[in-house]
């Protein structure tokens, strides 16, 4: 097993667009551009959604306008359908990102289609983007609970993950939606995926709801993974799962990492100080442990 792990940082977007202020755009682009100066290298910026669906995610072509760009770096956007993706091309995105999930329930209360209307959906867009070139990431949400069906079954997860692969996404990110999932519900999913997928092509994806979030990073450690989706200070939720709360802090997944003697090329002094210089904007403190104690240690 390789002894580096790869975090995609989605704070800029996943992280922000639950929130009840308007950030503005400079503010966003200082975090940005602060997280990527710590050493990440695939960065989720924003969305390109009709802004009356998500008012936070509005500026998306000023961000990616104004985007200092640094060699190497992945900056992804979540676009939902083709005129998303001609919105996300015009702006000058080279990376995107496709967002489905394990449940019908999810799916038609989320984005209005079933399962297999968003995925005939998310072809298109495929098809247009490997014609262009630009890299498409795949996410699959509720892939151990959903709000409106309770329990998902990994076969289902599996199912959804071949065609995201099948449309040809270079990774497919597992999303624990409302933060519910526990290490044994974590090593279900994975052997049940593990058996049919690379799990360098896998990327977890936990939220913090019951406070298992770090435990399941380690257990996925653990059981070979490699890949994790974060967001710095904390931040995050669903628009359509309101008992979602944040995902897995950056910094917490960065110190456990660091400590289980893990590579991930990121900085945790600098992802601290680019979710403290965004933190003065919000209307409530970063949920992060890990940030509260490292702006407080004395050792």
């Amino acid at each position: 097993m390789s002894d580096r792990v790869y975090v995609t940082e989605v704070g800029p977007r996943d992280g922000l667009q639950n929130e009840n202020l308007i950030i503005p755009t400079p503010v966003k682009l200082a975090f940005i551009h602060g997280l990527v100066d710590a050493g990440i290298e695939q960065i989720e910026l924003t969305s390109f959604v009709h802004p009356r669906w998500v008012p936070t995610m509005a500026d998306a072509e000023e961000i990616f306008g104004a985007l200092e760009r640094k060699p190497g770096v992945r900056y992804l956007a979540l676009v939902p359908n083709v005129r998303g993706y001609e919105r996300a091309r015009s702006a000058g995105c080279d990376a995107v990102a496709l967002f489905t999930a394990a449940s019908e329930a999810f799916t038609r209360k989320n984005i209005n289609m079933t399962i297999a209307e968003s995925l005939e959906i998310f072809a298109a867009v495929a098809k247009r983007a490997h014609a262009d070139g630009v890299a498409v990431r795949g996410y699959v949400s509720t892939v151990y609970a959903c709000p409106f069906a309770g329990k998902i079954e990994p076969e289902a997860v599996a199912e959804v993950v071949q065609c995201l692969f099948d449309l040809g996404c270079y990774e497919v990110s597992l999303g624990d939606t409302i933060g519910v999932a526990t290490p044994a519900e974590v090593r279900r999913v994975v052997d049940v995926l593990g058996k049919r997928f690379p799990l360098d092509k896998l990327v977890m994806h936990f939220h913090d709801t019951w406070g298992m979030a770090v435990a399941n990073v380690a257990q996925s450690v653990e059981l070979g993974m490699r890949r994790f989706d974060s967001s710095a200070g904390g931040l995050g939720g669903c628009p359509y799962a309101r008992s979602a709360t944040g995902n897995v802090a950056t910094e917490d997944l960065l110190y456990l990492l660091q400590h289980l003697g893990y590579d991930t090329g990121v900085d945790i002094d600098q992802v601290v100080a680019a979710a403290e210089g965004l933190a003065r904007h919000l209307a409530h403190p970063l949920p992060s442990r890990v940030h509260k104690a490292w702006k407080g240690r004395v050792i």
